[in-house]
């Protein structure tokens, strides 16, 4: 089943009043800002509500150290920092990725090289480097979403014979907070979900990534099931979303 095909209705939701006043299947506002830096051939500013990542694309005409040289395959890779405005109180600037940073750029990579043919791609890297500016929640999951939108203008500079592109990819944070599931955390909810979950799929409806966590006691098949519901419907937007995006020249909203 592909994503874009009807969801069945979200009938056990429960009505309940969020912090920011949206339905428990609603995503917050999304924002993306094209060609936002100048030195980069892919660069996007997203948001979503009150987190902020620039995400932006590089491409070198040569391969990782780790890869043998005569490869025909091409590579793309992510690096992932929060600023150390990005949080309050400051978080402190590292030369090297702490563990949760380690995870999320790895979590980035896959999930582009996921929708890229690197045969196709051909002995280049596209270095995709992800920077917070601002947290409250799903700074992974927005990443994933505007890291596509940023790779896809850098291939677009390549003017290759055929696109290595095969499909789109978003990401969505999803959660039970207070017994009662819902899309897309900020900070305020995540901090006191039972459970906490980020997804990671395609454009065909295909998962990437499954991060799913018991915070408070183990979930059950069905809230498994309501969660990943929750989590489709959700992506189906950002991907609409990601479509708009690539009919305009400046942003989207």
């Amino acid at each position: 089943m592909g994503i874009n095909e009807t969801l069945e209705d979200l009938d056990f939701l429960k009505t309940v009043m969020r912090s920011d006043h949206r339905g428990n299947d609603e995503l917050r506002p999304v924002t993306v800002k094209r060609y936002f830096i100048e030195t980069t051939p892919g660069s996007v500013l997203i948001s979503a509500g009150k987190t902020i990542v620039l995400c932006s694309a590089s491409v070198a005409e040569e391969l990782p150290k780790w890869m043998p040289k005569d490869s025909l395959r091409g590579w793309i890779t992510a690096e992932y920092r929060m600023l150390p405005g990005s949080t309050n109180p400051r978080t402190p600037r590292n030369e090297k990725p702490d563990g949760r940073a380690a995870e999320i750029q790895r979590l980035i990579g896959r999930s582009l090289r996921s929708v890229v043919n690197l045969e196709k791609l051909g002995p280049r890297t596209i270095y995709i480097d992800c920077d917070v500016l601002q947290a409250d929640g799903g700074t992974r999951t927005l990443s994933v979403t505007g890291s596509y939108l940023a790779m896809i203008d850098a291939i677009d500079s390549l003017h290759l014979a055929e696109s290595p592109v095969t499909d789109s990819v978003a990401a969505v944070s999803v959660g039970i907070v207070g017994g009662v599931p819902m899309l897309d955390l900020p900070y305020s909810e995540d901090v006191e979900a039972e459970v906490d979950m980020n997804l990671v799929m395609t454009g065909a409806g295909r998962f990437v990534e499954i991060q799913g966590t018991g915070e408070e006691y183990a979930f059950s098949e069905e809230e498994l099931d309501q969660l990943l519901q929750l989590g489709k419907k959700g992506i189906r937007k950002l991907l609409n979303m990601q479509k708009n995006y690539k009919k305009s020249n400046l942003s989207v909203e």
